[in-house]
């Protein structure tokens, strides 16, 4: 979890493939609506994010044998809704700032429908998730290695 551009979804795949567990990409869940309002810039609401977390939450619940979600669960609000879903669900924040992350995003520019003006306002939603439980905080700066490295320790001493 954590705002567009902390690498989500590189950290997720390469979970999935290291631990053969489902890969879900979280933005796939999102209603068309959600991504045309990013798309053009507009952030979403927390009405706007309800659905979409539901549809997150199903998602989880239905996978046997593991899977990984890419989602940003910026507020606490959101990770509960979550968690509501899928009792013990842990997450692995990957913090950055926000330079990096406008950075990010805009090396993706053309392939992805979320724009880099739209950062900031992440930033102003996201609630730390630092000090909850079941919860990995990283550096999201650290090589892709290292973070999964981090994160497959993590969940073996969480099992």
């Amino acid at each position: 979890m954590g705002v567009s551009g902390c690498g989500k979804s590189s950290v997720a795949e390469a979970l999935c493939q290291q631990l053969g567990w489902a890969m879900l990409e979280g933005d796939a869940f999102h209603s068309p609506a959600n991504k045309a309002k990013m798309h053009d810039g507009v952030p979403l609401t927390d009405e706007d994010r309800a659905g979409w977390l539901d549809a997150v939450g199903l998602a989880l619940q239905t996978q046997h044998g593991g899977a990984v979600a890419s989602c940003s669960a910026l507020k606490r609000l959101y990770r509960e809704r979550l968690r509501a879903c899928v009792p013990g669900l842990r997450f692995v924040f990957l913090a950055i700032d926000p330079a990096s992350a406008v950075a990010r995003v805009g090396q993706r520019m053309g392939s992805h429908f979320f724009p880099s003006t739209l950062v900031d306002n992440q930033f102003q939603t996201l609630q730390s998730p630092e000090g909850e439980p079941l919860v990995l905080c990283l550096d999201a700066t650290r090589p892709l290695a290292e973070l999964c490295e981090a994160t497959v320790a993590w969940l073996a001493t969480a099992a």
